[in-house]
């Protein structure tokens, strides 16, 4: 089978719509690296590292002879747990750990650096394409997750004033007694929860404008004096850093991910679409197994009480990524469909 004898994907909508199925997305880096790839890619990531004159890290890129992320962390995490049971010296252990903090403090430092500077870097007609691919599924009941970290699906959601697209923040009423006695309403931040219920939106790994106060889940947001990036660096330049799953293998991403309220929640509502789900720029890598676990999940859900996911439509780009899937479709509880993905105009 070759990537062209695939449906498209209009195919795929059209097929969902006569079945009367709601469609969920799933989508990941493939989806930022369509917008752009020379900053959207490993590449672009571990360039920002060999830039930044980091001599551990650049050591340890070159060592390990990748430019996979999660690799890297992957194998400093493990070269911890063989260190703490070979070795008897702490500082070694803590060495280690350091060299993998501070990884992943530079991840999010090269997303953050290598991100266009505003919503308005966007072409109007890329970004107005996007929203009509994305309200496609919000509209018609659907549910869109991002294991991504940048600001693309959110920008693009606000730039078109949608109305429909809920991730679950709002303002909290600070001062009610007051407003009893005639002074004016205090509003909070954005804080996660308000609107959790009518949520759609997902960021399953987290993302720049989100960050952990250690009491509340909030999300950065514009004022009249700064655009969001520069609002995200101050945060940083405190010591603050976003809501980020920068772990190596999947069950340290998914005891992360249950070790916070916010990202818990995303992934326990992907473990419970129904219908089916689409995919797209996301490859099921060996680090994502607690997504086919999610999915999974989903496909046994109609036996807990509810209506289960019946199928997934995983976009494939090229013959080789269509022959990595096929190899992995046991994996899956649900029927796996797949289509070609160059054919969804996401951005075009």
């Amino acid at each position: 089978m070759k990537i062209d004898t695939l449906p498209s994907f209009d195919e795929v909508v059209k097929s969902l719509h006569q079945k009367k199925r709601t469609k969920h997305l799933l989508f990941g880096n493939g989806f930022s690296m369509a917008y752009d790839p020379k900053i959207f890619s490993y590449n672009a990531l571990s360039t920002f590292i060999d830039d930044s004159k980091n001599e551990l890290l650049i050591t340890l890129f070159s060592i390990i002879n990748t430019k996979n992320f999660e690799l890297i962390m992957q194998q400093l995490d493990n070269f911890a747990e063989i260190a703490k049971v070979f070795s008897n010296d702490p500082e070694l252990v803590q060495k280690i750990e350091k060299a993998s903090l501070t990884l992943k403090n530079s991840l999010i430092e090269a997303v953050k650096e290598l991100h266009p500077e505003h919503v308005f870097i966007i072409p109007e007609e890329k970004s107005q394409c996007c929203h009509s691919y994305l309200n496609d599924f919000l509209s018609n009941e659907g549910k869109v997750f991002s294991t991504n970290y940048d600001l693309l699906p959110y920008w693009v959601l606000m730039r078109n004033d949608s109305k429909i697209a809920i991730d679950g923040f709002g303002r909290e009423l600070e001062n009610p007694e007051e407003i009893i006695i005639g002074k004016d309403a205090e509003f909070s931040e954005l804080r996660w929860g308000k609107y959790k219920e009518k949520q759609n939106v997902y960021y399953l790994h987290g993302a720049l404008p989100i960050f952990d106060t250690g009491i509340d889940i909030v999300k950065e947001e514009y004022d009249s004096h700064h655009y969001i990036l520069q609002k995200i660096h101050e945060r940083m330049e405190n010591k603050e850093y976003p809501i980020f799953v920068t772990a190596g293998s999947a069950k340290e991403k998914l005891n992360h991910i249950m070790h916070n309220k916010y990202l818990s929640f995303c992934y326990d509502e992907l473990c419970k679409i129904e219908g089916s789900l689409v995919t797209f720029g996301f490859n099921f890598g060996e680090y994502d197994s607690h997504i086919i676990d999610a999915i999974n999940k989903s496909a046994h859900y109609g036996a807990r009480g509810g209506n289960k996911l019946h199928s997934v439509y995983i976009g494939v780009f090229s013959d080789e990524n269509l022959e990595y899937i096929e190899s992995i479709k046991s994996k899956f509880m649900c029927k796996v469909n797949l289509y070609n993905a160059r054919t969804a105009k996401i951005w075009q």
